[in-house]
């Protein structure tokens, strides 16, 4: 073997560094462990590079936008060219705006306050909550699960062919799932909502920690993000794409930063202009820390090279999907088939087991930190596991005791920060649980399983 192969096969078993690597849990069992955080699909953990970057900038900090001072000035500087930053990982074109936001939430909300009038919105039911709930003031089109690439687009195309009247629409549709893991056809969907006169926003929270993102090469018209999904810490989002919808729209917030101009009325009123470019929608004072934070993401991963980091992250995918394949009590839920490419997101279930009970299981006995619920996408939950979609659940807190059944799943999921041995050590432990059993009693626990301690 080659010199250079050693270097990209070891470059391929590197994770990225991450805050907490080094934390130790206790077992239910005696002793401790390093945690194995597997649950990157809700929140990944920060970068170390991106903490060291905050922890540089945070004495400099400063309120931003028209002060005086020196740090101030800095400030601005710095929130300023971090929406330069994002706009270029994410290769946005000329004249796109990237908006500061809370969230993926936040963003897509913002997009649903910015609609104009009669527009119509599509969008799958697969989709995540902050995705299938926002248009609540518009006319919205529910569609159902496809089975592939193909079926999807076949059925946006139809949905759209057959909206009447023929006005402003938008489709709304996610990159990755965050249940399966499974990469949607963007491009393809795309072009068919243009063919129809449409518009499409890309939930890109699954996709852009694993994949690269580009708004000209998807040729989508926004994409919405959230820093704490992308190694960044909580409370950033990103909006970014077209501006004439939102330059059209009321601020989403009124306040301060959003106006350019206030004025008395002789009636007693008050005259406001507002500003037109992304400072409209950013009302208050902005998390110039989130920002930053993200845009240091942003240059991290773009420097590990996604190349690198697709090909790790597939390493990975690999190692637990061959492990669980080896248990036959265990079934992945998919929507696209085995071989459909995913990004680090599985869902699973396990025969004879309570998914709670199961999860509880795994963090109590062998540090291990997974998912377990439906994942706020419970209509998709639901049609995998075989269950009526419009069926009601709890996201997070099944009422099964431990030993019942529920239409419930486990997700395990990981990333650029994950190492081999945290996948070694759940695949492992989905085995020994599958074959003997767990070793602690388990009880509920408003509404969540947890190790019975009383004995």
């Amino acid at each position: 073997m080659s010199v250079s192969t050693v270097a990209a096969d070891q470059s391929v078993r590197t994770p990225l560094p991450v805050l907490g690597r080094d934390v130790t849990v206790p077992l239910v069992t005696g002793g401790e462990v390093t945690y194995a955080a597997l649950d990157y699909a809700a929140s990944a953990p920060a970068l170390q590079r991106v903490w060291d970057d905050v922890a540089a900038y945070a004495p400099y900090y400063g309120s931003v936008h028209r002060g005086a001072g020196y740090l101030s000035q800095l400030s601005t500087d710095l929130f300023e060219n971090a929406r330069h930053t994002v706009a270029e990982f994410l290769g946005c074109r000329d004249g796109d705006q990237v908006v500061f936001t809370r969230s993926t939430t936040d963003s897509l909300n913002l997009l649903a306050a910015a609609l104009p009038d009669d527009c119509r919105v599509f969008v799958f039911e697969t989709e995540h909550h902050a995705s299938l709930l926002p248009w609540r003031d518009a006319r919205v089109t529910f569609l159902d699960a496809p089975r592939s690439h193909r079926e999807a687009v076949e059925t946006l195309e139809r949905a759209l062919a057959d909206r009447d009247p023929h006005g402003p629409a938008l489709v709304c549709v996610t990159g990755a799932s965050n249940v399966t893991g499974e990469l949607w056809p963007v491009r393809e969907l795309a072009a068919a909502a243009h063919a129809h006169g449409a518009r499409i926003v890309l939930d890109a929270a699954q996709l852009a920690p694993h994949h690269p993102v580009s708004v000209a090469d998807l040729d989508v018209d926004w994409v919405a993000f959230s820093g704490h999904k992308l190694y960044a810490p909580f409370g950033s989002g990103v909006l970014a794409g077209r501006s004439d919808w939102l330059r059209a729209a009321e601020p989403y917030l009124a306040g301060g930063g959003a106006s350019r101009k206030v004025t008395r009325r002789e009636d007693g009123g008050v005259d406001v202009e507002w500003h037109d470019g992304a400072a409209r929608h950013e009302a208050g004072s902005p998390n110039v820390i989130g920002a930053y934070s993200i845009a240091s993401a942003c240059r991290a991963l773009t420097e590990a090279g996604f190349d690198t980091l697709v090909a790790r992250e597939r390493h990975l995918v690999e190692k637990v999907t061959a492990g669980l394949a080896g248990v036959p009590e265990v079934r992945i839920l998919t929507l696209f088939g085995d071989d459909a490419p995913r990004v680090g997101v599985i869902s699973f279930v396990v025969d004879g087991w309570n998914s709670s009970h199961f999860a509880a299981a795994l963090s109590a006995e062998y540090g291990i930190g997974v998912r377990d619920g439906l994942f706020c996408a419970h209509p998709l939950v639901r049609t995998l596991l075989g269950g009526d979609a419009r069926q009601q659940g709890e996201c997070g807190a099944p009422e099964a005791a431990p030993g019942e059944k529920s239409l419930n799943a486990v997700r395990v999921s990981f990333g650029a920060g994950t190492p081999d041995e945290h996948v070694e050590r759940f695949v492992r432990a989905v085995r020994e649980l599958v074959t003997d059993g767990a070793k602690w009693n388990y009880r509920t626990e408003d509404g969540r399983c947890v190790p019975d301690t009383s004995a």
